[in-house]
């Protein structure tokens, strides 16, 4: 018995080490996902006011965890019984990554205003302020949910080919870090301007370290937001590319002189341009056919 109890024991330790082994590739993979999530949520959490922020980024948070209950179990359930799926599903999610980055690069080349309603507003009412911050969670809930998706099937593509047991607890694992690491993260960047707000007061308008550093934090979040951004968006077309590189091998033969990462991002970036130019035609085509009637 007891030499059966060490065993069962060594057994778990195996296992363990294997899904931490196994924990650290998958989290490698989604790194780049994981970058752009992160700046899609800093920017999403941004523009409520102070007292407001940190109650906001909550709510998103749980709607975060809540995506990735109802996202894990059909990702298992689609692993054991239609692996095929999770291949098909990949790549359908590398052509939304490769759009989304592409589609960025678009608006940067030709920028075009979006007028959005100002939450902290003065002239609008309390119940108008509530009901843009909801359907501005409700809105970053969706993103986070197609986002989510990716990490997690990115996560469950790199041990497609382990036993289930090990699927469920690396994938697991990993949706757990990006969760609490990407919001984590976010928190932080959402409350620094305040911190460099406190530490200007402190100074009290004399030059000093603490004056110093908190106009450095106040001047850098728009700054750090922007930069996210633009990391984002390239991390979104290197890890669009790397999935039709590694799954049709037609392309990675095309492109295997040059450098894994250059190849990547041309991958990435074509994709993206294709769909991009198919989503304008067929938006233009329906508008077309929309005004005619």
């Amino acid at each position: 018995m007891a030499s059966g109890f060490f065993a069962l024991l060594d057994d778990i330790g195996v296992l363990m080490d294997d899904v931490a082994s196994m924990s650290k590739i998958a989290t490698k993979k989604t790194a780049g996902i994981l970058g752009d999530d992160l700046a899609v949520n800093a920017e999403k959490a941004s523009g409520f006011v102070s007292s407001r922020e940190i109650p906001v980024l909550w709510a998103i948070t749980k709607g975060s965890f809540i995506n990735k209950l109802i996202i894990l179990p059909i990702a298992f359930l689609l692993s054991a019984f239609l692996p095929v799926v999770v291949t098909i599903i990949l790549l359908l999610g590398a052509i939304y990554l490769a759009f989304e980055g592409a589609e960025k690069i678009y608006e940067w080349i030709f920028p075009h205003e979006s007028p959005e309603a100002t939450i902290a507003a003065p002239e609008l009412t309390e119940e108008e302020i509530l009901a843009l911050e909801k359907d501005k969670i409700k809105s970053a809930i969706v993103t986070d949910f197609i986002l989510s998706v990716e990490i997690v099937i990115i996560a469950l593509s790199s041990v497609v080919e382990e036993p289930i047991l090990n699927q469920i607890l690396v994938v697991s694992v990993v949706a757990i870090i990006a969760t609490i690491g990407v919001y984590g993260i976010v928190a932080g960047i959402v409350r620094m301007d305040d911190l460099g707000v406190r530490l200007i007061k402190l100074s009290d308008g004399k030059k000093s370290i603490s004056k110093f550093i908190g106009t450095f934090l106040v001047n850098a979040l728009p700054w750090i937001i922007k930069s996210l951004s633009v990391i984002g968006t390239i991390a979104l077309l290197l890890v669009a590319g790397g999935i039709f590189l590694h799954n049709i091998h037609m392309i990675e033969e095309l492109l295997h002189a040059l450098p894994s990462i250059i190849a990547e991002f041309i991958t990435g970036l074509a994709v993206g341009i294709v769909s991009l130019a198919v989503f304008k035609l067929f938006k233009f085509l329906f508008f077309q056919k929309k005004v005619g009637v």
